[in-house]
């Protein structure tokens, strides 16, 4: 099978992860009779400086005609002072709204070789931790209509916070598709109790969830998702949660796995093109030390492989690959402890080249 994918390795630790990334793809390759051809779309700060914009048309043209997309990170001090139309970030934006690119999905899953690296009491993740997060994209209050105008003297800023009943339901589908394949369990997550559009987010779900009689459904509000994930998050399956929500609780569950550096995402439209990024950010203080963690990013190249090239068995090696290098005790440094016996300390390429080796 040939496939192309669009790499946009971005700024700061982002061209280092990715290579790791290609890198096991490439063993993927040899092992599985693959091809894989790669076109570099330079996105973010490091576009800015080239070309003056986020992205160039040209590089959006390439993302759209992919099979898919991989993504490493954007941003950095060097650029906050860019006006808000050209920021690094915005970037982003486009690439999910021309793609159409809805739903993001954050696996949060503690792997048992670091609970001890959770921030939580071994009492609360002992049950363990693996949810999933899916979170609408491309709606909400970062596309909604603002604008920021003087009233009685004083600057009065607003940001229009916009949902219809079509764009909650195709995201609420995914989250009780992807539960039928888990734990069967959707908890949806709104601010019913103040906001009109979680209002109607909640009346959708509620319909949505008669077509699926097999799923367990709650509606749990905002502020109460975020003290469950810190108190029990292993009673949580699938949440699925608007924009904004989504992208606050998505970091939140992140750091219970005991480092941002671990987790993948994937960010889907409604055929098999997709975007595959890690969560975290662009990291310029550690960016070419090669000490950052490429395990994110490996895992959203499984994600891509599982959910757009429907290469199952691929994602599973890959998968079983990180499980196997954090069995060995090899961890970077986000997630070592010198204090813990039988663990060895390594850079970004050289956990690339062990998990590349646990493939072949």
């Amino acid at each position: 099978m040939q496939k192309n994918i669009t790499v946009l390795k971005g700024d700061g630790i982002g061209p280092e992860i990715v290579d790791q990334a290609i890198k096991v793809l490439g063993v993927i390759e040899e092992k599985f009779g693959h091809k894989f051809e790669y076109t570099e779309v330079d996105i973010g700060g490091c576009s800015i400086d080239k070309y003056g914009v986020p992205i160039t048309d040209e590089g959006m043209a390439k993302c759209k005609a992919a099979d898919s997309v991989l993504l490493g990170a954007v941003g950095g001090p060097k650029w906050d002072s860019c006006p808000p139309a050209i920021r690094p970030e915005k970037a982003l934006l486009a690439v999910r709204s021309e793609l159409g690119l809805f739903a993001n999905l954050r696996p949060t899953k503690l792997f048992p070789q670091l609970s001890d690296s959770s921030p939580l009491k071994e009492s609360i993740v002992g049950n363990g931790i693996d949810l999933m997060i899916v979170r609408e994209l491309t709606g909400g209050i970062y596309f909604g209509k603002r604008r920021t105008e003087e009233i009685n003297g004083e600057k009065v800023a607003t940001d229009e916070m916009t949902y219809s009943e079509h764009e909650i339901e195709r995201i609420g589908r995914v989250a009780f598709e992807s539960a039928r394949k888990r734990g069967k369990k959707v908890a949806s997550v709104d601010k019913a109790n103040v906001l009109d559009s979680s209002r109607l987010w909640r009346a959708v779900m509620h319909k949505l969830a008669e077509e699926y009689p097999d799923v367990e459904y709650s509606d749990i509000l905002v502020d109460n998702t975020a003290m469950q994930l810190i108190k029990n998050p292993s009673q949580f399956d699938v949440i699925v949660t608007e924009n904004m929500f989504g992208d606050i609780l998505s970091d939140e569950a992140s750091m219970l796995t005991g480092s941002i550096g671990m987790m993948p995402s994937a960010s889907l439209s409604e055929g098999t093109l997709g975007m595959y990024e890690p969560i975290h950010g662009s990291a310029p203080d550690i960016a070419g030390m090669d000490i950052a963690n490429p395990i994110g990013t490996i895992m959203s190249a499984a994600m891509m492989l599982r959910y757009s090239f429907g290469m199952a068995v691929e994602a599973d090696a890959i998968e079983a690959a990180v499980n196997k290098a954090l069995d060995d005790g090899y961890r970077t440094a986000d997630i070592y402890d010198a204090a813990k016996c039988g663990t060895t300390k390594v850079g970004c390429s050289e956990m690339g080249d062990i998990i590349a080796k646990n493939i072949a």
